[in-house]
Formats: structure tokens, sequence, C-alpha cells
């Protein structure tokens, strides 16, 4: 923790007086109930799931898509905290699948389910078939499982937004913008609440997580350096997740507030502090070329090639923001934590046609980028999508 601490340029942990204060009541409310987390062998589900296991829940069930990840997530908890007096076990499901509804038949109850499963790269909007795919994931398999929890009555459901969904520009931050009116619509009969927080450092896929796969692989470090970023920590977003479980109102979204703990970084400045932490010095490139050329050398001087470039491709925020002006508040009843309170407002009519038009482009086997922009635009009209023909698998 220390040393993630130290890289994204902080001392201290975010929620330590938020969680200190409320233990004994987080204790005993997961001592007592049974949880499903979903997407739990991703980073974020694996912290959330860490943070309920340490605290002795009576039925902790966990799936996950990816059979590996959930090895490595069994093999962490038991060599962490060992076991737990309840039911701990694992399913290597895709929650889109007969498999898990079969399933959710044979048991299904839960006092609380999570959800975590997300499709969260930028770089997911770059084709239309991996587009609908997220669709499929953010929107529709949320509100799959948020209909199986209400048939088996359980007591709270939970879901992972981003800070991109607060005046989306790209169409992850869209979708989950989306999946929040279908959370809402379905808030008239189960208690919901989520959350919206910042890069996770080091999660899986990231660009952070990368710089130690390219260390490993004598590769260059490539970072943009005009775009800055939020950072929390692996354990604080499992945190941060948790609280609002457990004690989000309906409807609440969770967010980190900001404070002299939590700032701006850009990612190259990260790099620098990354490389140095290691006891190497960065070397500064012009170009890709340059850049792959000296890996095979600047090593061995304890120095390695960086790549630092500004951002020209699709779906790049400028700036981070975890709410909108016309969005209320509540930031007094935590010390770190800001809340977001919520009606339960949607359109009714474009939900379900947003829900036939996709099904219809599904069943068809046939859409394009332009056609699935186009329905995200009747959703959010203000929507702030632009595109400049670059993405960033075009990149190193």
């Amino acid at each position: 923790m220390s040393r993630i601490l130290n890289l994204i340029c902080r001392t201290k942990e975010l929620f330590c007086e938020d969680i200190k204060n409320h233990e004994k009541e987080l204790l005993q409310i997961v001592s007592s109930s049974t949880f499903l987390v979903i997407g739990g062998a991703g980073s974020i589900g694996q912290a959330v799931t860490k943070e309920i296991f340490k605290r002795n829940p009576k039925k902790l069930h966990v799936v996950d898509i990816s059979e590996n990840n959930m090895v490595e997530l069994v093999r962490d908890i038991r060599s962490s905290f060992g076991y737990i007096d309840g039911e701990f076990a694992t399913f290597a499901l895709d929650i889109g699948s007969l498999e898990y509804d079969a399933f959710i038949k044979a048991d299904g109850k839960y006092d609380y389910v999570l959800n975590l499963s997300a499709l969260k790269h930028v770089r997911s909007e770059k084709d239309p078939f991996t587009l609908m795919r997220m669709i499929e994931t953010n929107v529709f398999n949320t509100d799959k499982t948020l209909q199986q929890s209400i048939d088996n009555g359980t007591k709270k459901y939970f879901c992972v937004s981003t800070d991109k969904a607060a005046n989306p520009v790209n169409m992850m931050g869209a979708s989950k913008r989306i999946m929040e009116m279908f959370v809402m619509r379905k808030s008239k009969q189960i208690d919901v609440s989520m959350a919206r927080f910042a890069n996770v450092a080091f999660s899986d896929g990231s660009l952070l997580h990368g710089f130690n796969q390219r260390i490993q692989k004598n590769q260059p470090i490539v970072a943009p350096n005009d775009i800055k970023r939020y950072f929390v920590t692996p354990q604080e977003s499992g945190e941060l997740c948790l609280m609002s479980c457990i004690f989000g109102d309906n409807r609440d979204i969770f967010f980190p507030k900001l404070s002299e703990n939590l700032h701006l970084i850009t990612f190259a400045d990260i790099a620098v502090k990354y490389l140095k932490n290691l006891g190497i010095e960065p070397y500064l490139c012009e170009t890709e070329d340059e850049a792959r050329e000296l890996a095979k050398t600047l090593p061995l001087e304890g120095k390695w090639p960086c790549l630092f470039t500004t951002s020209d491709t699709t779906g790049e925020k400028d700036f981070e923001e975890f709410f909108t002006d016309n969005e209320t508040l509540d930031m007094e009843r935590f010390e770190n934590l800001g809340i977001i309170k919520n009606e339960a407002l949607f359109d009714e009519e474009k939900l379900n046609n947003f829900e036939k038009t996709i099904k219809n482009y599904k069943v068809n086997l046939s859409w394009t980028k332009d056609d699935i922009v186009k329905e995200f635009f009747t959703m959010i009209p203000d929507f702030g999508h632009k595109e400049t023909g670059k993405y960033l698998d075009e990149k190193m």
C-alpha cells in the first residue's frame, strides 16, 4: 500500500477515518449477511471481495468470467486472511450465460449483490462489435442481474459506475451513464447504490499496470504528458464500494471527496516516479523507433527509454469530475466520501426504445458504430463525444 501511495504522490490513505468510524457497524452487518460479488476477479472486484471476506460473512460467492484471475484471488485470500466460518466459493461463469442463470436459479439468495463487471477501457469503442459487447456488459447484464436480485428478494444491489459518466465524452462513460438510468428504473423495486471513482492505480489493463509489463519485457515506457487523472489504490476502491453498498441510501452514488490527499497527476509524472523508485533513470525519447531501439541497450546502463506525448486519440477527457452541476450532493455524512443524492428520474419510453433498437441490431447481426453513437445521443442529448479517427490500439 505505502509503495503505491508513494507512486501516486500521496502519504495517507483516503478513507481510513471513515472506515475507522464505521468499522464496528461494518463488521456487524457483514458478519451477519450473505454476499454475491459479480466480476469479482477484476482489480476492483478482488479488492471488494477481500474487504468482505476479512469481516467474516455468512456466505460469500464470487463470479467472474476469468478462471485464471479467480485462481489468483483465492490464493491471495488464503495467503492473506486464511479462512472464514461462513461459506466461500468461486464460480467461473459468464453472467450473460444460461449457466449463470441456472446458478442463480439453484440458489440466488443473497442479502447483498455487488456487480463489479464492466468493459472499462476507452479503447473498447474502436469497433462496433466490442462496442456492442460493452453495452451488453455495462447496461443489459446490469439490468438482468438487478431483476434477478429483485426476484430473489435481495436486500441491496450495488454496481460500479465511473467518473467518466459525469458529462461523458467517450462511449464507455456514456454506457455507464445509460446504465445509471436503467438502475434508477429498477430502484423502485429494490434498494440500489453505486460509486463513481478515479483510476485504480495499477489495476489490470491500466497504463500503470502496463509499466510493470514493460519493465518485465524490456520495452519502452510510454505515457501521455497532457492528461491528468485522480488515482485511488486497489484497497481504497474496495473500501469505497463496500461503504456505498452497506451505508448508501436508495439511489445514492458515492465518490471520493477531493482533498490534499487526492489531486490530479499526469501519467508521465507517475512514470518518472515509478522508474526512480526502481532506481532507474528515465531517458526521454523523441520517437517510437528511437525508444524501441534504445530499449536494447539503455537498461544495462541503469536508464530506461521513455516516450511522453500529447494525447490525440478518441474518447480521452481533458479533465475528471465525479459529479455535475445539477446533481444534489451530501458532503457532510462522511469525512472523505461524498454522496450524490438521486430521485428515481428516468424516461421510460427512451429506455424501452433503446432496448428494442439494440435488440434488433443483435438479432440481425448487423450494426455500425454510427448506429450505436446515434442511440447514445438519443439517450444523452448533450453527449460530448469527440471522434478523432485515432485510437489507443494504434499507439505503442
